[in-house]
C-alpha cells in the first residue's frame, strides 16, 4: 500500500501513480486508489502529447472527472498540487532571487510557462543589483507588435522604479526558436529602452526544458 510504503522507504520510493493515491485517497469498488491513479496519469497520454504526471498541468478539472471515481473535490485537490509544484520552484529562489544570468532567469520561470498552452509575455523588472522587483503578464496569444505597446511596458516599469528590465515569453510548441516577429518585438523593445534609460538587458523564449535567451545570441 502506498502509505505503508511511504513510511518505510519515503516518498521518492513511490511511483507516479502511487503518490496519486495518497493525494485521492479512496478508489472505486472496481479500482484501489493506485490504480485510480494510473487511470487518471494515462489521460494525458492519449493526445500522445503530454504522458504521465505531465500530463496534470494540462488536463482540466472536467477531464479529470470523466475518470470514473474522480470527483469534483478530488480533481481540485490534482489541480492544486500543480500549482504547488510551480510555486515551490519559485520559492526556493528566495525573495531575494538575483537574475545574474539568462540561465537563472529560465529556470525561475520554467515552470510557470513551460506547460502553457497559449503565449503569455511577462514583463520582469529588476533594481541596480538584479534583484526582481516584480513581474507581470503584459500580453497573452501570439507575439505581435501591435499588441504590446512600450508605453505600457514603460509606464509600468517607471510605476516600479525598475532599472533594468527583461521580457520572457513561453512557445507552446515546446521549441523556443525565436521567431521573425520576436526578433522585431525585441528590437522596438530595446531601442524604446535606451530613449528612456531603463534598458532592455535580455528576451528570454521559454521552450518545454529548453530556452533561448537573446543576450547569450548576442542580439542584446
Amino acid at each position: 500500500m502506498p502509505y505503508e510504503k511511504f513510511e518505510l522507504f519515503g516518498p521518492s520510493s513511490l511511483t507516479d501513480a502511487e503518490l496519486l493515491a495518497i493525494i485521492i485517497r479512496t478508489g472505486t469498488k472496481e479500482m484501489t486508489p493506485t490504480q485510480l491513479g494510473q487511470q487518471v496519469l494515462s489521460i494525458g497520454s492519449q493526445n500522445g502529447q503530454w504522458k504521465g504526471i505531465l500530463s496534470l498541468e494540462h488536463l482540466s478539472l472536467e477531464e479529470l472527472m470523466s475518470v470514473k471515481g474522480i470527483g469534483k473535490v478530488k480533481a481540485i485537490r490534482l489541480k492544486c498540487v500543480t500549482e504547488f509544484s510551480k510555486r515551490i520552484v519559485k520559492q526556493t529562489f528566495g525573495n531575494a532571487v538575483r537574475f545574474e544570468s539568462p540561465a537563472v532567469i529560465a529556470e525561475y520561470y520554467m515552470e510557470q510557462l513551460r506547460h502553457l498552452e497559449e503565449e503569455q509575455i511577462l514583463l520582469v523588472m529588476t533594481n541596480n543589483k538584479n534583484q526582481l522587483l516584480k513581474d507581470c503578464i503584459i500580453s497573452k496569444g501570439t507575439v505581435n507588435m501591435s499588441v504590446l505597446s512600450p508605453r505600457e511596458v514603460f509606464l509600468t516599469a517607471f510605476k516600479m522604479r525598475a532599472v533594468h528590465i527583461i521580457l520572457i515569453h513561453n512557445h507552446p510548441s515546446g521549441d523556443p526558436i525565436p521567431s521573425k516577429e520576436d526578433f522585431e518585438l525585441t528590437k522596438r523593445i530595446h531601442e524604446a529602452g535606451k530613449l528612456m534609460n531603463i534598458p532592455l538587458v535580455d528576451h528570454i523564449i521559454i521552450g518545454d526544458n529548453s530556452y533561448i535567451s537573446f543576450k547569450e545570441l548576442g542580439y542584446l
